[in-house]
């Protein structure tokens, strides 16, 4: 983006993007600049070059916290330690607090300079989960405590307060409520190890203090899939809810039809649909890059969705130019009205995994549908066949036609 001074007001009217961060850099002071995510948040920050030439950023604070001449003499402060020699973004390792640990994670992840699973750079998704997670849940209760006076007790009485609703939060606008529970506070926890273990094999702290931690049981079954007569009493609410929010019904169904998770639903976009392969090639995913097969009838269930102008969102959002948000709600709803317990949107992919098994395909070619990871060398071999684009239209045709009204 150009440059300007940054000021309150110049700030104040950014508008977030509606994909990936974007910069707008301080004209007065080079390097010092603010961060806008999709989500609207914003984050001064400071770039520069260490002693050995390696490209570093770090955040300075968040807008709103801090004032925009703050969050500059903050920037001049630390390229004064730059120019002094120093690398800020290495921060001493005794007395670091958590917040800088973290912050130091999503600096050194975004630059790719930190590797996930398969060895791989983290992917983007992974990092968004991780940055709202941190924002969330780990800033607000661990962020002021120093690193290495962590003990157990502390991490998974963290866990607990997570789990408990301490950090639930109301959200502005259709996104819900954020309201713990043991499955996030358990994904949490997971995460800051990851961090720690991170930081660790970087010297930037001595010890990991969640190893041996204990995570917190799921308090989902993963196993939950609809039987016959709930596939029925669900497809029925799901028609009658399609004129009440037909956007977000529309996505309910693209995921009982494909086994999509509720991200790669949402997130989906047209250049990403090839018709004539009758595929979606998603560029990133929770295993990584994937073309995914899928049937007839979800490519024509996506084909029938009206398309908006300047927007490459299957399922845009109505008050964004981002995509829909809130799904789990509208999930609900749907639930109600069929008179279903215990369903979350997993659910509506573990039941295409299961009509899968029940028409006879093998475990192999689900995992290839789901987009599952390769666990061993003969998946590896398993590509977008003829036999797999069979699969995927028959389990897409059997759900479409004896549940959701041949639709």
């Amino acid at each position: 983006m150009p440059t300007a001074k940054l000021t309150k007001k110049s700030v104040d009217t950014l508008a977030p993007p509606t994909e990936k961060q974007i910069i707008l850099w301080d004209s007065e002071t080079r390097g010092f600049g603010v961060r806008v995510m999709p989500s609207g948040l914003k984050t001064f920050v400071v770039q520069y070059r260490n002693k050995d030439g390696i490209k570093r950023r770090i955040n300075l604070g968040r807008f709103g916290v801090i004032t925009v001449d703050q969050a500059r003499d903050l920037a001049k402060v630390r390229l004064g330690e730059v120019a002094a020699g120093e690398d800020p973004a290495r921060p001493r390792r005794a007395g670091i607090t958590v917040n800088e640990v973290c912050d130091w994670y999503l600096d050194e992840a975004e630059a790719g300079r930190l590797l996930g699973r398969r060895r791989q750079p983290i992917a983007s998704s992974t990092l968004a989960l991780d940055r709202s997670r941190i924002e969330r849940h780990v800033k607000p209760l661990l962020g002021n405590r120093s690193v290495q006076r962590l003990s157990i007790a502390d991490l998974e009485r963290f866990q607990a307060d997570i789990r408990d609703g301490k950090t639930a939060k109301d959200r502005h606008g259709r996104g819900g409520v954020t309201s713990g529970g043991a499955g996030v506070a358990g994904r949490t926890v997971g995460m800051l190890h990851t961090i720690f273990e991170q930081a660790a094999r970087w010297n930037v702290i001595e010890t990991n203090p969640a190893r041996g931690i204990r995570k917190i049981s799921m308090d989902v079954k993963r196993d939950r899939r609809l039987s016959v007569d709930e596939l029925k009493r669900f497809g029925k609410a799901l028609i009658r809810h399609e004129a009440e929010s037909p956007v977000a019904a529309a996505a309910v169904r693209l995921i009982l039809l494909t086994g999509f998770r509720r991200m790669e639903a949402l997130g989906l976009q047209w250049p990403w649909v090839d018709d004539v392969s009758g595929c979606v090639r998603f560029p990133d995913t929770k295993t990584g890059p994937q073309v995914r097969p899928i049937g007839a009838a979800a490519l024509a269930h996506i084909q029938a969705q009206p398309k908006r102008e300047n927007c490459t969102y299957v399922f845009p959002s109505e008050f964004s130019d981002g995509h829909l948000v809130g799904l789990p709600r509208i999930l609900a709803r749907i639930c109600a009205a069929a008179e279903i317990e215990g369903v979350t949107l997993h659910t509506l992919r573990h039941t295409f995994a299961s009509i899968a098994g029940e028409l006879g395909f093998s475990e192999l070619t689900i995992c290839t549908l789901l987009g599952h990871a390769p666990r061993g060398i003969t998946q590896r071999y398993v590509h977008i066949d003829n036999a797999t684009k069979l699969a995927a239209d028959a389990v897409s045709r059997a759900i479409a036609e004896d549940y959701l009204g041949g639709r």
